[in-house]
């Protein structure tokens, strides 16, 4: 008869502690938020999210996320399927570049697109000659929020297509489907509820991208 260990007291002292380190970090910090934003009544709150300003706020943050979601989703895609099916020199490269955003600060990264796109760029003369605003304007904004959130997607796909193989694609282009087709009735199942986890990370981490924005905006 194989002796039995008590786990009781391990067990417990394991969730109480994730239950003080997620009320101490997570639920405290958030209910003060609430309270301090209904501290001077609802009519106060509803007003300070209907004001223009943050509604202008709230339509960037809008926009600038579904453009990253829908270029990166596009990017995502193509580089997952790329590193993953065709055998060829800088595949590492390629890969690591695709880490950079997790890498750098946000702050660096505006910093980096304000000296490439701003006024004491080799660029800004030919944007300024077709009237092409990226610094302290909108897509300065889509910038810099498709460059932190690049990796996300991606980095979902590429273990998921590793594990799938090339074996049933190649099946289906031997009986004569073509890329696109392969794609949909054979690829696109498979990787479609990690495409959709990618989307998730993606949004939320657009929605919530500050540094390299603000550094972009010029707070719009």
């Amino acid at each position: 008869m194989e002796p039995q260990t008590n786990s009781g007291p391990l067990k417990w002292t394991l969730i109480t502690a994730s239950a003080v380190f997620l009320s101490v970090f997570l639920l405290l910090p958030l209910a003060y938020i609430v309270a301090t934003a209904l501290r001077q009544g609802m009519d106060a709150y509803l007003a300070a999210i209907t004001d223009k300003y943050t509604c202008k706020a709230a339509w960037l943050t809008i926009q600038a996320t579904l453009w990253a979601v829908a270029v990166n989703t596009v990017f995502g895609i193509a580089a997952a399927w790329c590193l993953t099916k065709f055998a060829f020199r800088g595949k590492k490269i390629i890969s690591t570049c695709i880490d950079l955003p997790v890498t750098v600060s946000p702050i660096i990264a505006g910093l980096i697109y304000l000296l490439t796109f701003g006024r004491q760029s080799f660029l800004y003369p030919y944007l300024d000659s077709w009237n092409i605003k990226i610094i302290f304007a909108v897509p300065g904004i889509v910038l810099a929020t498709i460059f932190v959130t690049f990796p996300f997607i991606s980095r979902e796909l590429l273990p998921v297509l590793t594990a799938q193989g090339t074996d049933e694609e190649e099946a289906a282009a031997l009986m004569g489907a073509g890329a696109f087709t392969i794609f949909r009735k054979v690829t696109l199942p498979h990787i479609k509820w990690a495409l959709l986890y990618g989307v998730v990370l993606c949004t939320a981490r657009a929605m919530g991208e500050f540094g390299a924005v603000s550094v972009l905006s010029g707070h719009l």
